[in-house]
């Protein structure tokens, strides 16, 4: 293959005594006419690559099938309205709509469809005011983090000309119980502060509807540290206000203070540990792994609030970890954690376990959404073979009924889930779910694709990806692993995959690549690998570290330069996960396994696809320029290295339903080239009605 010409320099840094080169360090200027150029170029080859791939428009044909889909989120009540968003089959984007009552007549809300010619102006988060009249949402243009914040009438739906609010990125509406004020995180969005500096400049202000944002109070200032996030959260009856000080993913700082007094107290000193904060009726439920890594619950009263006086209400599950807790129908609803599949129960607010709500099988669940002093509560349920399906939840009684469901052209009963335990490199027991047609052959020549992230507390639950059924129809096996890192099992699971441990997850990774093998489900050349963000990171390392072992690589808006990566985007803020070069310990690691300087001459690389965003202001998009220009220019490596580039498109993808069928028509078409899969003939599968 004629890649476009990528010149090499010879330029280096010293880094604690070591050589670190850096031929491609050019690439990081994405403002340079000639990196621009070389965007276009790389992005046109592979775009034309793709286009004559066989069976990719029969992909695209059905993947228009299963994504332009009738859906429905749960719906969040205020007063006696209800919200929530629909995805529509002749829609590219979901809308939010009201009602007033259950039954009421279905209202637009926010339709961002017609928000832009192009399509590329997207809603963000949407919060409610407690009575229901007033919304506060945060439109982001290219799909990307930044945003700016918007307060609308809901009966009139006319939006206000003064509430309007840059520097949105983190905000999180938090309405007063007056629906007259928000609390909300503010950044400023002054060019002249550094991008990798600009999360140590949040602050938590307050909005009173009607006044000038720029003479919002300021309610909590900056951290001054870009490691870390700051947030809030207001209880409901308006009296508590807390602040939380986030040091990565491991462990965070509680400050609380009664509304109207003017400093915030101490409520918890964060020490290698979480903490988690709901107020109901003066009491405060903690939510924390603080000497349990699988977390429990804590109750205090606002009255004293000091930690020895905190009273264990939950304890800590020895099976099971507790992910989450919610406040509704005047009980506590707790979402736990089971060989990585979800277990819902609800307890007495003094902690007395009630019963386990009943579930539709093993798969995903959300925390029920409710009201405190409401009855009803409604949660999201999914499974690899589930669509996606909205549970109303009697909280009272633990009466469970579906609220509505996706219909999808899929006969799910020819699929089935398997959930495997494989011991990794040091021996530890690694959990991992294989999705397959049940007239599976384990021939050892089945095309395998294997997901996984291990990062940042993230859990991999066993839930739905109608993506994976045209792989599935053509004999494919889709493999998801639980690596450490992630959030399944605790805090001891994650610990074990951050920092200095984070060579455990390659491992972790390799070993489920090894298990497929030995296992008969398929052979190294037959094995494709995929992730993205921190997941990208994964491939990259697994491609780098064993190029024999996988037969093709997807690698979606990753991090690939460990050494220079919190110098870009937000990469200060995940220094706690990571390390940072710039410390002589955390170097020798980084640099260790860091894939763009891991790439060597003379090694044949398995063929890549690396899918890219040009408004990524999360991940810098120069990790994967500068990865595959080192792919490109590795003597020896005949196999391709795309690099695939969506425009107007943030971390998390364009939100418009053609541009992700064509985006998974892509990535689908180049693993079914690779391992000479047919496409699905007609747009039809063995799994269409």
């Amino acid at each position: 293959m004629v890649y476009p010409p990528t010149r090499s320099e010879p330029i280096s840094d010293t880094l604690h005594g070591v050589q670190v080169p850096d031929p491609y360090r050019w690439l990081e200027d994405e403002k340079s006419q000639e990196v621009q150029a070389w965007m276009r170029a790389q992005d046109s080859l592979t775009r034309q690559e793709l286009s004559r791939m066989a069976g990719r428009e029969s992909l695209a044909r059905r993947f228009r099938e299963l994504f332009y889909t009738e859906s429905i989120s749960a719906p969040v009540r205020r007063g006696n309205r209800y919200f929530y968003s629909r995805t529509h089959k002749d829609r590219e984007k979901a809308i939010v709509y009201w009602r007033e009552g259950p039954e009421g007549p279905e209202k637009v809300l926010l339709d961002p469809n017609g928000w832009s010619q192009d399509g590329t102006v997207s809603v963000g988060s949407w919060v409610p005011s407690w009575d229901g009249r007033k919304l506060a949402f945060t439109q982001k243009p290219n799909a990307a983090d930044e945003a700016v914040l918007h307060v609308m009438e809901v009966d009139s739906g006319q939006w206000s000309q003064v509430d309007v609010i840059e520097g949105a990125k983190y905000a999180d509406p938090k309405w007063t119980p007056d629906n007259k004020a928000f609390y909300y995180e503010w950044l400023p969005v002054d060019p002249a502060i550094p991008v990798d500096q600009r999360p140590g400049y949040t602050e938590i202000r307050l909005h009173t509807l009607g006044k000038d944002p720029k003479e919002d109070p300021l309610v909590h200032p900056r951290t001054g540290d870009a490691s870390t996030f700051l947030s809030s959260s207001l209880s409901r009856d308006g009296k508590y206000l807390f602040a939380f000080i986030l040091r990565g993913w491991n462990e965070n700082d509680v400050y609380w203070k009664r509304v109207g007094e003017k400093d915030f107290r101490l409520l918890v000193k964060g020490q290698r540990a979480n903490y988690g904060v709901l107020a109901w009726k003066d009491q405060f439920y903690i939510l924390t792994n603080e000497g349990a890594p699988r977390k429990r619950l804590f109750r205090a009263s606002a009255a004293a609030p000091e930690r020895a006086a905190w009273r264990e209400i939950i304890p800590e599950d020895a099976e099971a970890a507790l992910d989450n807790v919610a406040i509704v129908g005047g009980h506590l609803a707790l979402e736990y954690q089971r060989n990585a599949a979800t277990e819902l129960r609800l307890a007495t607010l003094e902690g007395t376990a009630l019963r386990t709500v009943a579930l539709p099988g093993i798969g995903a669940a959300t925390t029920p959404e409710g009201l405190e002093d409401q009855d009803e509560a409604f949660f999201l349920f999914s499974s690899f073979t589930t669509p996606r399906q909205v549970y109303k939840l009697t909280v009272s009684s633990g009466a469970v009924d579906l609220w509505a469901k996706v219909e999808l052209p899929l006969k799910t009963d020819l699929y089935t889930v398997e959930q495997a335990f494989y011991p990794s490199k040091d021996g530890t027991r690694v959990s991992l779910f294989l999705v397959h047609r049940k007239d599976l052959k384990r021939d050892g020549a089945r095309p395998t694709l294997l997901y996984g992230y291990g990062g940042f507390n993230v859990s991999l639950p066993p839930s739905f990806r109608s993506s994976i059924f045209p792989w599935l129809d053509q004999g494919g096996v889709y493999a998801v692993a639980n690596l450490r890192g992630g959030g399944e099992y605790g805090k001891g699971w994650h610990e074990a995959g951050r920092l200095h441990q984070k060579q455990n997850v390659f491992d972790d990774f390799h070993a489920a690549a090894e298990f497929l093998v030995r296992e008969g489900y398929t052979r190294p050349e037959r094995l494709a690998i995929y992730g993205g963000s921190n997941g990208g990171l994964l491939v990259g390392a697994a491609m780098t570290q064993r190029p024999e072992l996988y037969g093709a690589v997807v690698c979606a808006v990753p991090l690939l330069d460990m050494v220079r990566y919190h110098q870009f985007g937000s990469g200060r803020t995940w220094i706690p996960e990571y390390g940072s070069a710039d410390n002589p310990e955390d170097f020798k690691v980084l640099y260790a396994y860091s894939p763009y300087h891991a790439v060597r001459p003379g090694v044949r690389y398995p063929p890549l696809l690396m899918m890219s965003a040009d408004h990524d202001d999360r991940v810098d998009p120069m990790h994967a320029r500068k990865f595959v220009a080192a792919v490109q220019g590795a003597p020896e490596t005949s196999a391709p290295a795309l690099l695939r580039i969506e425009a107007n498109a943030g971390h998390s993808g364009a939100d418009q339903v053609a541009k992700a069928i064509e985006s998974n028509a892509d990535m689908y078409a180049f693993l079914f080239q690779v391992f000479g899969m047919g496409g699905p003939p007609g747009g039809e599968t063995a799994g269409a009605r």
